[in-house]
């Protein structure tokens, strides 16, 4: 048997394109003369269409498409991922399915059993879970079909609590009683910089358990916050990675079974590393985002700072230089080194740029206020409004040539609230939001690996909001270094206080990081949506009470 990997980047409730792509994959696999094509979870709709699945049109529609997908499988049978309606008289309204499509109809239908509800994920919201449990015979071959979560069950988290806990059967061990020849699993896993090997693990563990080969499609592209790398892998009998497709693109590839049962492994190392990786996802994110919401242009504020550095130089590899327009906004308090950083930055990038001063704007706010301020002191009031003006500028940007506002916040300042609502905060796309201080520094780092693209001094000088006098962000900031560590073990390793440690990392001072975080969720909530490189991005894969003490 020849399989077809396909490894597509669908947009939800596309589905003319998602049909055309989905096609035209089948027509390349039948010139490679494959029996099977495999497609990913959900790949009808696209993933995730969250509450779309609870309209009508949208599962009707759904039909139709893999009807029409189904026409095409003629001399070729195809597994395609959509929902279907349950048929039974209790339970939920769908299944999260696999459907076998052979001869131009649906020939088999395997349903999913384990529904994940951590994370991003909330798919028992709409799907029942099937406890039916069989295998599909394609041209003699026995094949156990598996829908992404029910092949890697066992996974672990980085915290205490361990996914194996959270379901009572495991569908593969129950597959495996069936002998099958070939494990199927369609899946729709979004990227996280930090979990890229543990996946790999569990697969390749999967395949050395049973003494099968594995062919897994996995989907790629952005999704709003959700970034999915592809990657699908082929695993022989032992264990070991035969192939691995693109990370970050589309792919399609076909294999004959028995090489992969023989075990000639074609895999070899791509060379990226964890900050590459969260740059690809990154461009991926951006220009998905934009192609798929049908923006044409951007614009950012670029303060001569590394955030807003690396953000614009991510954007211009993203959507390309003339697709963007920023604004720099110095205030009396900006250092002469960060107008011309943010002048050379735009330059290099070949970026049109306009400077408008906010003095003056800001100058006319506090005469409007004097009467109200009396002669109270300066404070953090000032310095937000001098944010705030800086939103309005670019937000009239947006409005007058159509461009969409990135946000240039990084994860560190998100956590702790540094940052001003409706300043600079403000966007319709975080771009950095998931990504921490220390990592920005070596994105950085990561741009300028062949030519110096940001300028060095933008790299090094100490990081400051400049909203007043001498201002650093180390006046109201552990180093980042320690902010970032005492962060990562609260946010993604979810530990207790009592539990966090490393240097330069006190009782204290953890609880009063902690403390910080809590008292800022109201923020985040209002935040954009933030491109998701972790395994514990802000937004709705982290859901947290506003009106809560703990």
């Amino acid at each position: 048997m020849r399989i077809t990997v396909a490894q597509l980047n669908y947009h939800i409730g596309n589905f003319q394109k998602n049909v055309e792509l989905m096609t035209d994959a089948i027509q390349k696999a039948k010139l490679e003369n494959a029996d099977l094509i495999i497609f990913s979870e959900l790949s009808i709709p696209g993933y995730p269409p969250h509450d779309l699945l609870e309209h009508k049109d949208f599962i009707e529609k759904c039909e139709e498409a893999t009807n029409a997908i189904a026409l095409k499988c003629t001399g070729i049978a195809a597994i395609v991922g959509a929902p279907v309606v349950n048929q039974g008289n209790s339970g939920k309204k769908l299944f999260n399915s696999a459907l076998l499509l052979k001869e131009g109809k649906v020939s088999e239908i395997i349903n999913k059993s384990l529904l994940p509800t951590y994370d991003i994920f909330d798919e028992y919201r709409y799907f029942e879970p099937s406890t039916d449990f069989h295998l599909i015979t394609l041209n003699g071959v026995r094949m156990a079909v598996t829908i992404c979560e029910d092949l890697w069950n066992e996974q672990g988290f980085e915290n205490e609590f361990s996914s194996s806990r959270m379901y009572q059967v495991s569908p593969m061990d129950r597959l495996a009683e069936l002998n099958p020849d070939v494990i199927i699993n369609i899946s729709a896993s979004p990227f996280s910089a930090n979990r890229s090997e543990m996946k790999n693990r569990i697969f390749r563990e999967k395949a050395r358990k049973h003494s099968l080969p594995l062919f897994m499609s996995n989907q790629v592209g952005g999704n709003t916050e959700l970034i999915f790398d592809g990657e699908s892998l082929i695993i022989d009998p032992r264990g070991e990675i035969y192939d691995k497709l693109e990370a970050f693109r589309p792919d399609l590839r076909t294999y004959d079974l028995d090489d992969v049962k023989r075990g000639r492994a074609l895999a070899s190392n791509d060379g990226s590393t964890y900050i590459s990786r969260i740059y690809d996802g990154l461009v991926l994110g951006i220009r998905d985002y934009f192609s798929k919401m049908r923006f044409m242009s951007a614009t950012l504020g670029l303060s001569g700072g590394i955030d807003s550095a690396v953000t614009l130089a991510i954007a211009a590899e993203a959507l390309g230089s003339d697709r963007l327009r920023v604004l720099l906004m110095p205030s009396v308090y900006s250092s002469e080194h960060s107008v011309t950083d943010a002048v050379q930055l735009a330059e290099k990038l070949s970026i049109k740029y306009d400077i408008v001063n906010i003095g003056e704007s800001f100058d006319s706010v506090k005469k409007s206020l004097k009467p109200l301020f009396d002669d109270l002191p300066e404070d953090v009031t000032e310095e937000n409004i001098q944010a705030r003006l800086r939103s309005t500028l670019l937000m009239a940007v947006s409005n007058k040539f159509g461009n969409i506002l990135l946000n240039t916040s990084n994860k560190s300042e998100a956590a702790v609230g540094y940052g001003t609502l409706y300043g600079d905060m403000s966007g319709s796309l975080s771009v950095l939001g998931d990504v921490y201080k220390r990592d920005v520094f070596k994105l950085a780092l990561y741009i300028n690996r062949n030519v110096t693209v940001i300028p060095e001094n933008s790299i090094t000088k100490p990081p400051s909001a400049e909203l007043r006098p001498d201002q650093k962000d180390t006046d109201s900031l552990p180093d980042y270094e320690i902010l970032d560590s005492i962060l990562y073990q609260y946010i993604e390793l979810q530990k207790p206080a009592s539990s966090i440690t490393g240097e330069g990392i006190t009782p204290a001072l953890t609880t009063n990081v902690i403390r910080m975080i809590n008292n800022n969720e109201y923020k985040r909530f209002q935040a954009p949506p933030v491109l998701r490189i972790s395994s514990k991005a802000f937004g709705y894969g982290r859901r947290m009470p506003l009106v809560a003490t703990y």
